[in-house]
């Protein structure tokens, strides 16, 4: 679909995707060439992701199917036939001050030398590329200047080190990575600021694109186990919120509340989809009940985003006013 397409045309081919039956995918490696294939027919990355969720058979690969669009939504120019990842963490966390490893520049040219140690780079374990967050540098003030570029994975220097297994969705593999005076060309840089245009929005889009996937893959659930007719309405309701949320600029204050109000939103139909949980397939139930964790990570993170957007929007209706 291309995105000047209706959204009702959008909602039908959610709906229609929700009678097919879903093969069982026993591996990223077997989920990714489908899910792939059928993304290319959808424009906007949010759209993808849910039809990445509608269509998968357990909420790791609904994640997946978000986490993906989401850098796309990020970084358009990424290869589309690749896995990528967003590898920002170090071991003393992903705060800005965390980040150890260096862009070095090379004498003579306009390229660098990427060094360092990166944690929970998620899916990189099936290579593909990340786009890694590293330091040029520190200013005046000390401090950190973040800067973001695309690194294959398959490029010597890298080293892919998978972490174990995690309590819910252990299909997604996260992994450790290390550089090592690997080559980076200027025409790998994203450009900006790595923080300020990538870092921190990242989690917005994230929480967007990934709860798109999430939130369609409860969808083809609550159709093909024949749902009460008004749950399966008010999760289309919020899937059509959501994405308006997701095409909009993830760094606006105004969108970060409205995001807010969705999640609580999200939650409280969650909890009235539960006792419908009893009556779908055994390893169907099983799995959502171990994965269904994912959906409450990074509540404190989103907690202060809220805050802060509350208070940008008071400074700027009393600025408005003088």
């Amino acid at each position: 679909m291309s995105s000047n397409d209706s959204l009702a045309e959008i909602v039908r081919a959610l709906i229609e995707k929700t009678d097919e039956s879903q093969p069982r995918y026993e591996s990223v490696d077997e989920w990714w060439p489908v899910f792939r294939d059928i993304r290319r027919s959808w424009n906007e990355p949010i759209d993808q992701a849910l039809i990445g969720g509608v269509t998968a058979d357990r909420v790791g690969y609904a994640f997946a199917a978000g986490y993906q669009a989401a850098l796309r939504r990020m970084d358009p120019d990424l290869p589309e036939d690749r896995i990528c990842c967003f590898s920002v963490t170090e071991e003393g966390g992903g705060h800005p001050r965390a980040v150890k490893a260096t862009f070095t520049p090379v004498a003579g040219g306009g390229s660098c030398k990427l060094s360092g140690r990166k944690k929970w780079a998620t899916l990189s374990s099936a290579g593909g590329f990340a786009l890694v967050v590293a330091s040029t540098g520190t200013d005046a003030e000390g401090l950190n200047q973040l800067r973001v570029a695309r690194v294959d994975l398959g490029a010597p220097g890298v080293k892919v080190m998978p972490m174990p297994a995690t309590a819910f969705v252990p299909e997604i593999v996260h992994c450790r990575l290390e550089f090592d005076d690997v080559r980076v060309n200027a025409d790998q840089f994203l450009p900006g600021d790595g923080y300020t245009h990538y870092v921190r929005p990242f989690r917005t889009l994230e929480d967007t694109h990934v709860g798109a996937g999430v939130l369609a893959y409860v969808l083809a659930i609550s159709f093909r186990y024949d749902w009460p007719r008004e749950l399966r309405e008010e999760l289309l309701h919020l899937i059509v919120s959501l994405r308006g949320l997701a095409m909009a600029d993830p760094s606006s204050p105004p969108i970060h509340v409205a995001l807010e109000g969705f999640l609580r939103a999200r939650g409280a139909l969650l909890e009235r989809c539960q006792p419908c949980w009893n009556d779908v397939d055994e390893s169907v139930r099983q799995r959502w009940q171990r994965d269904a964790a994912l959906i409450s990570i990074a509540a404190n993170v989103r907690g202060q985003r809220t805050k802060t957007a509350w208070e940008r929007l008071g400074k700027e209706t009393a600025d408005r006013r003088r």
